[in-house]
């Protein structure tokens, strides 16, 4: 669902009054991403990296740590080493595949665990059901980056992530003619993450909306294709005798 602000005592009736808050066309986005990847609530925003960042501002406080990987997407790590800190919130990026050291850091404190796999670009693979464990237990937002993936190929939400992010620029929109990033997820995560983004303007334009609409309606034979394909370089490079 999308979250629409409170009425205030003057407002006549409900409805999509200003599209930097509420748009048809975008909420028609949203519930179909929410649809695939299983969640309570989605909320969408202008580029991936909007998504990326409202999320963790949002959930993010003075004082806070949050645990990560180093091989996080270039725009998200800029986040952690340069902007993060300068709002008093600690970081620690770990080793993206030593699955110990991320488990050993978190209990020094952790509001917020954020994983991303495969990685952008290098694809490295962790294990989403295994960390995400480890970061309930210690009591953090478990924020899962399902990008690359797609709904298609992975589900965070089963494997015990709070929230998943998705850059919609790149496989749902499928086309690359259009921005957009989205979030999904547990619905008192998703309402103050959009209550955070309509305020700092950072929304889904309406045309991008279509566009991405458009794109989804061949992920599913996309990443099938895909899937194939790749799968069929990997056997043929795995008997090369040059590799």
């Amino acid at each position: 669902m999308r979250f629409r602000p409170p009425q205030l005592p003057q407002a006549r009736k409900d409805g999509y009054i200003y599209t930097r808050n509420t748009n048809p066309t975008v909420h028609a986005f949203e519930e179909k991403v929410r649809l695939l990847e299983g969640a309570e609530a989605s909320t969408s925003f202008s580029t991936g990296m909007a998504a990326i960042s409202n999320t963790l501002f949002t959930l993010l406080s003075p004082g806070n740590r949050v645990v990560s990987l180093k091989d996080t997407y270039g725009g998200t790590s800029k986040i952690f080493m340069e902007f993060l800190p300068r709002f008093q919130v600690q970081v620690t990026l770990c080793d993206t595949t030593d699955h110990e050291a991320i488990e050993a850091t978190m209990p020094e404190g952790c509001q917020l665990l954020y994983l991303e796999s495969p990685t952008n670009p290098t694809l490295k693979v962790i294990d989403l059901a295994r960390l995400a464990a480890a970061g309930r237990k210690v009591g953090a937002i478990v924020v899962v980056d399902n990008t690359f993936a797609t709904p298609i190929n992975q589900s965070p939400l089963d494997l015990g992530a709070h929230l998943v992010i998705h850059s919609a620029t790149k496989f749902l929109g499928g086309h690359a003619d259009a921005l957009g990033g989205v979030v999904c997820g547990a619905e008192d995560l998703v309402e103050r993450i959009f209550h955070f983004g309509e305020i700092n303007g950072a929304s889904l334009d309406p045309m991008a909306a279509y566009l991405l609409l458009r794109g989804m309606k061949t992920l599913h034979l996309r990443i099938r294709q895909q899937n194939e394909s790749a799968l069929k370089i990997a056997r043929y490079l795995e008997k090369h005798p040059f590799v």
